[in-house]
Order: structure tokens, then C-alpha cells, then sequence
């Protein structure tokens, strides 16, 4: 047993200079700016990660290079390169720590936001190696249980091939221990808890007394069934009064349905549920009807809904159907068919009665998601189903990366338009829209079906991808999104860790970017969508300010934190 004197000499041996230099340059990559302005702590976890997965990677050569027998550099020689190795590490680890305030103002200064004094550079390397040795002490471990399984295992077969068995042991006692113990019982604790929160009576949700009300004295749906997301749906929004003073004239009441996860016990009941109380409420004889499919947790976000029942004045219906309690990456990794098969339930149901009711008096339907629930209500329909009898449009707003149609799409643009706001063919039935609108002349034609992508470049749960791991995304090129830092560069597998990062604070944006929507933005898409006619340009502009003030509860900043209070994800 070394004493404790010993140990600094112990440890200096144990370093591996190929790993400290692939390191270093791991962590100066991942100090650069990415699509997310960042706090020092996520940058620090995040630099620490990066500098841990570089020096892994280096051990890893390391060992290989001598598993191979391959030549050994002499000792002396070792010592003075590693020496030589720590000087450069130190040189560039403080160059680019210097730089990082200016890195972080270059992503602020795309969305508007005020520069920090500084990044805090000081602090942002504390973290970093607080999560380097935390990462450090579990990969020793993995070590330790390789070569106590392979000493094992080496009693009856070969050493090499005792080597490989011992590798595969610890990976799979260690993804075991992962995915099985610790991400299980995350994810039960989770839902757990988000089950409870879902439960919560807010005092300021009162059951509604009015019978056309979801949830009211004569609802087919009970009001405690509806769930947190549900009850802030229906008990939120804009009222006729509220409408008619924006709008001018006359306006009536908007019909919102919802439908939780405990109003039946299947989801085909609950899409049947659903669409008899659409017929209770008549719904059916509005203008438009908007089937909608929520977030991970059920949350519908308000900029969406609310701006189009204005523009609509109030002569408009929406339903939705909750299919979890988990915000929506989580939901995206534990239960993705979940909301798929209510997505589908419920389109199938509303879309079955929809094509009975006579063309001439049936409104216009239209689909609507947010993030998880925009991938969803993607899968929902199949176009093809819909060729005799199609629906109006839709308007998918932050489709995530893995959304097949959106891919399709965005792979399949037109050359010369660039990946974060593609044109597609005529742009007849496909567009896109950012922060500045569509890129296509106000008089561009459309077709009979209308899909509207609303995405922002800074958006990463749109823009990630799994290939960044070895090649620069089509995003990066130039000309880039108005929201995205000019000094943004692709580097392998740290990028990919960066833009890992900026999903799980894409919605810490301020009102406009990220993955927070404006409501000035919906609607302009939807004016596109539903080709709505009757408002005059200043009464546009009117109604955006309205919608932003609400949202931000006043603030000048336009922080959007209140709105992002119950936001889904």
C-alpha cells in the first residue's frame, strides 16, 4: 500500500500524456460557442465530460498500442514528452478560456440578449475538473472490474481472448447497472413524481360552471381527470370579451376539448371520449376545428392556441389527448410509441366522423405539435389515406430531429436554400418559417393541403443529429440562421456533445429562439396555414403586442420565464 507521500508520484505515472493532449483539445473544442447561450455550470459539466471523454480516448489508444506490441518509447523520453504535454495542455486550456466570454456574447448577441462582463472562466474550470474526477474515478472502476473478469476468465481460455470476455463483462455490468438500476429507477421515480404533479389542483384552476366547458357540470369528462396540463388548457385562453376587444366586433366563445390519461383506461377510449364530447359541446359546427397533439407531459403551449383563436375571433374549436407524465425527451426515451398511438387514436376518430358531416357546413381541420407532440402528429396521418378527402393543413412548430417527414423534407430541399429554412418543390404544399416569416413572395400559390414547418435555427431539438459525431451539418453552412453565432465551428464528437447539451436547455431562451415559440410567429404561420383573411396589418401588429405582453406577463425583457414555468418540453 502506497503511503500518502507517495501518491502524487503514483498518480503522475498513471497519467497518460496522449490522453491529457486529446483531453485538453476536447475541452478547448468544447468552450466554443454552440446554438445555446451557458451558465458555467453547464459549461463547466459539459468542458469536463468533453475533457474526460479526450483523455478516455487517449487511455484507450494508449492501451491498444501496447495490446498490439507494438513498440515502446523509452522512459526518459516518456517523462520529458509528458512534460512537454502538460506546458502545451496549460497554453491552450488558458487560451481558450480567455476567449470564452466573447464566445458566449457572440450566441446572446443572436438572440438579442444583453452581453455578460464575463464568462467566468475561473469557475468554469473548477467545474470542469470536479466533473472530470468524478467521470475519472468511474472509468478506474470500469478498469478495475475489466481486469478482475479477465483474470478470472484467463484460468481457462487465452489471454487475449480472456481480455475480450473481460471487456464485454464490465461494459455489460456497467450498461446493466446504467439502463436497469440507476435509469430505471430515475425514470419510475419520474413518472412517479410527475404523476403526483399531473394530480396537483392549482387553487387558481377552478372547474368551470359553464356546461360547454370541458370538465364543467355537464361534461362528459370529469374535471380532476384532466390532469395539471389539461386543467391549465381548458381553464386558460383567451374568453369572447377578450377577443372582441382585440379584434373589433363580435366574437364567441373558442371550444377547447381535453381529454387526460385518466379519463378511460385505453387510448381508443379516450379518442372516443374525446370526440363525443366534441360533438356534446358542437364543436362541429364551428369554423375550424384543430386537433392538436400536446408535449410529453401534455402541455399545449398557449402562443400557439391562444393566437389562433383570435385570429379566428373565437369562431374555432381545439382538442387533445394526453399520452404521459413525462416532459418530452424523457417520454421521447422511455414510452415514443405512446404518443403516436394516441396521436393516431384521435385523428382517426375525429378524421372518420369529419368525413361524414356534408362538405359545405363541416369546418376546416387542421393538425397542430409542439416539439415531441409535432413528431407525433407527423406519424398521425398518412397522406395518402387523406387523397380522396384531405384536411386543411397543418402547422408543426420545433419538430424534433428524428421527425421522418421533416427529414425527408429538409434532405430533399431545393439546392441553393439553406437546411435551417428550406424550400421544398413548388412550395406548394410544404414551407418553412422562421423569426423573419417565409422566405417565398406574399402571393406564392398554394395547394389544396398546407403544411407549415414554424422552426428556429438556434433550435437544437430540431437541428441535432447523431452524425454530427463525424460530420459538419448542413445548418453550419453558410449563409446561417439570423440566430446563430457566427463563431460557431464544428469539431468531431464534441459538437455533437455540445448540441447533446443545448436540447436539455433549449427551452432557457429568451421568447423567439431556442425552443421557446413566439406567439408573433404563430401567427404569421398561421395566417399561412388557415388563410386568414380580415385583419389589417396594424391590426396584426397589435395583436403580436398583445399576445408577447401576455405571455411575458409585461416584462420588457421578454424573458418568456412565466410561460416556461409549465412548459412541457
Amino acid at each position: 500500500m502506497l503511503s500518502p507521500s507517495a501518491w502524487p508520484a503514483a498518480v503522475w505515472r498513471s497519467l497518460s500524456g496522449v490522453g491529457l493532449l486529446l483531453g485538453t483539445l476536447f475541452f478547448a473544442a468544447a468552450l466554443t460557442p454552440t446554438l445555446i447561450p451557458r451558465t458555467y455550470v453547464t459549461q463547466g459539466v459539459l468542458a469536463g465530460a468533453a475533457f474526460a471523454l479526450g483523455y478516455g480516448l487517449g487511455v484507450f489508444w494508449r492501451w491498444l498500442w501496447s495490446y498490439l506490441g507494438l513498440p515502446e518509447v523509452a522512459e526518459s523520453l516518456r517523462r520529458r514528452a509528458n512534460l512537454l504535454v502538460i506546458g502545451t495542455c496549460l497554453v491552450v486550456g488558458v487560451a481558450f478560456l480567455a476567449r470564452t466570454t466573447d464566445w458566449q456574447n457572440s450566441v446572446r448577441a443572436g438572440m438579442g440578449m444583453d452581453p455578460v462582463s464575463s464568462a467566468n472562466p475561473l469557475l468554469i474550470c473548477l467545474v470542469a475538473i470536479v466533473t472530470f474526477l468524478a467521470l475519472l474515478v468511474v472509468g478506474r472502476l470500469f478498469k478495475r472490474v475489466f481486469y478482475f473478469s479477465a483474470r478470472q476468465v484467463n484460468r481457462f481460455v487465452p489471454p487475449r481472448v480472456a481480455n475480450l470476455i473481460g471487456a464485454a463483462i464490465a461494459i455489460l455490468l456497467f450498461w446493466s447497472l446504467a439502463a436497469d438500476v440507476l435509469f430505471r429507477g430515475v425514470m419510475e421515480g419520474l413518472d412517479s413524481s410527475y404523476a403526483q404533479l399531473d394530480a396537483l389542483m392549482e387553487p387558481e384552476r377552478e372547474r368551470p360552471d359553464s356546461p360547454l366547458k370541458t370538465g364543467g357540470p355537464q361534461s362528459l369528462v370529469g374535471w380532476k381527470t384532466l390532469g395539471r396540463a389539461g386543467r391549465e388548457f381548458i381553464a386558460a385562453g383567451p374568453r369572447a370579451g377578450d377577443i372582441a376587444a382585440m379584434a373589433g366586433g363580435n366574437a364567441m366563445e373558442p371550444i377547447r376539448v381535453y381529454v387526460g390519461l385518466k379519463g378511460a383506461e385505453t387510448t381508443e377510449r379516450r379518442a372516443r371520449l374525446a370526440l363525443d364530447e366534441l360533438k356534446r359541446v358542437g364543436a362541429f359546427e364551428r369554423s375550424v376545428l384543430v386537433v392538436i397533439t400536446p408535449t410529453g407531459t401534455g402541455w399545449i403551449d398557449p402562443a400557439a392556441i391562444d393566437s389562433v383563436e383570435y385570429l379566428h375571433r373565437g369562431d374555432i374549436a381545439s382538442v387533445a389527448l394526453q399520452y404521459s407524465y413525462l416532459a418530452s425527451p424523457l417520454s421521447l426515451i422511455t414510452h415514443p410509441e405512446y404518443g403516436f398511438e394516441a396521436a393516431r387514436a384521435l385523428f382517426l376518430e375525429i378524421y372518420a366522423y369529419w368525413t361524414t358531416l356534408p362538405k359545405e357546413r363541416r369546418p376546416k381541420l387542421y393538425l397542430h405539435g409542439l416539439s415531441l407532440g409535432a413528431m407525433n402528429s407527423q406519424r398521425s396521418v398518412d397522406l395518402f389515406d387523406m387523397l380522396a378527402d384531405p384536411i386543411q393543413g397543418m402547422l408543426w412548430s420545433g419538430p424534433p430531429f428524428v421527425s421522418e417527414l421533416w427529414r425527408s423534407v429538409t434532405r430533399r430541399r431545393n439546392e441553393g436554400s439553406p437546411a435551417w429554412l428550406p424550400e421544398f418543390r413548388d412550395s406548394s404544399m410544404v414551407r418553412f418559417m422562421n423569426q423573419n416569416g417565409s422566405p417565398l413572395p406574399a402571393d406564392q400559390p398554394w395547394g389544396p393541403l398546407r403544411i407549415v414547418y414554424l422552426q428556429y435555427a438556434s433550435d437544437s431539438v430540431t437541428f441535432f443529429d447523431y452524425h454530427d459525431l463525424y460530420r459538419q451539418p448542413a445548418w453550419m453552412d453558410l449563409p446561417r440562421g439570423p440566430d446563430v453565432s457566427p463563431l460557431l465551428r464544428w469539431y468531431p464528437i464534441v459538437t455533437m456533445l455540445q448540441l447533446a447539451l443545448d436540447m436539455l436547455v433549449a427551452t432557457t431562451t429568451p421568447i423567439g429562439y431556442g425552443h421557446v415559440y413566439a406567439p408573433q410567429h404563430y401567427i404569421d404561420a398561421w395566417r399561412e396555414v388557415a388563410d386568414v383573411q380580415g385583419w389589417s396589418p396594424e391590426e396584426i401588429d397589435r395583436l403580436k403586442s398583445h399576445l408577447l405582453e401576455r405571455m411575458t406577463g409585461g416584462s420588457s425583457t421578454g424573458s418568456g420565464t412565466s410561460a416556461r414555468e409549465n412548459r412541457g418540453g
